[in-house]
């Protein structure tokens, strides 16, 4: 049973290199090991080798580390549910990672507590579209003459935490760092006809540890923000308290105050944007870089930076 009002953390991993390869804090890192070395096994989202987002089933750190990172499309669940009622009736030890709407689409398809399930959600601004990311891919290919090897959603290494620059990464040996798809999610136009009537676009939330982003950590507690990333964690009920409590000497954290931290999808879902449909008419009919120009916010100097930068 959740409590009426989560307790509030502003979190991040001791570890530099942990922190590195997150895309906040770190904190999901800390939570996983701990099931893994109690020999349990951990569900969550990684990116195939054709950039699909799919969840699988680990009982290893290897696996487990390609978890880590954002991914901003929905992720394939298939079996999911199926095999995690078989581990969970074997009684074994398991934590599952994803969108507060994919947690409770697990709770309501197993139909009872678990007491050895533990939910980790993430506060989800949107899921976008995979037709539109698949279009982006390969318009970024045709640009660069060559095949993408490998995605960053969030480049963190190269701009900082506090910016939201994806860099792709191509056969050629070629690099290309872009905010198109970012400003494209932002906009709201791609996501999903039901994120904009979300259910959980507040403060209260499925799981028993709801994670994200630190934005207001500024305000909320300044001496941690090193521009290397703080994780937002919420703590919803006992049993995620009881996981937090397990982790924390893992990690440097400080209590801070909800109202300090009510970032937009706390508060209410995002409106459809009125130019949604005109939006899906010029992606059917327009070339890509038409897209990219008119939504995407793509300008004649980042072509010419990425030009000489290659």
């Amino acid at each position: 049973m959740n409590w009426k009002q989560p307790k509030v953390y502003a979190v991040k991993h001791k570890d530099e290199a942990t922190r590195a390869a997150s895309r906040s804090g770190g904190v999901f890192t800390a939570l996983s090991d701990q099931v893994l070395s109690n020999d349990g096994v951990v569900y969550g989202c990684i990116l195939t080798d054709d950039f699909c987002a799919v969840h699988i089933r680990t009982d290893n750190m290897e696996q487990r580390n390609k978890m880590r990172g954002s991914k901003y499309i929905q992720s394939k669940l298939e079996d999911i549910f199926k095999n995690i009622k078989i581990d969970l009736d074997m009684g074994r030890s398991l934590l599952f990672s994803g969108t507060s709407c994919q947690v409770a689409g697990l709770r309501k398809y197993l139909g009872k507590e678990y007491a050895n399930l533990f939910c980790v959600d993430f506060v989800c601004h949107g899921v976008p579209s995979k037709k539109v990311w698949h279009a982006y891919l390969r318009w970024q290919e045709q640009r660069k003459h060559s095949k993408v090897t490998n995605v960053d959603f969030r480049n963190k290494r190269d701009f900082g935490w506090h910016d939201h620059v994806e860099t792709l990464y191509f056969e050629n040996g070629k690099t290309t760092s872009s905010e198109v798809f970012k400003n494209l999610f932002y906009g709201h136009t791609v996501l999903r006809p039901s994120c904009y009537e979300c259910h959980y676009k507040s403060v209260m939330h499925p799981g028993d540890i709801t994670i994200a982003d630190y934005w207001g950590i500024e305000k909320a507690a300044p001496e941690l923000d090193d521009n290397k990333g703080i994780s937002l964690v919420l703590v919803n009920n006992e049993v995620g308290e009881k996981a937090f409590e397990d982790v924390k000497e893992k990690l440097i954290w400080k209590k801070t105050k909800l109202e300090d931290n009510l970032q937009p999808p706390l508060i209410a879902p995002f409106p459809k944007p009125d130019n949604r449909e005109q939006f899906w008419s010029d992606f059917k009919n327009k070339p890509f870089i038409y897209i990219a120009k008119k939504y995407g916010g793509m300008r004649v100097k980042e072509n010419i930076k990425t030009y000489l930068k290659n």
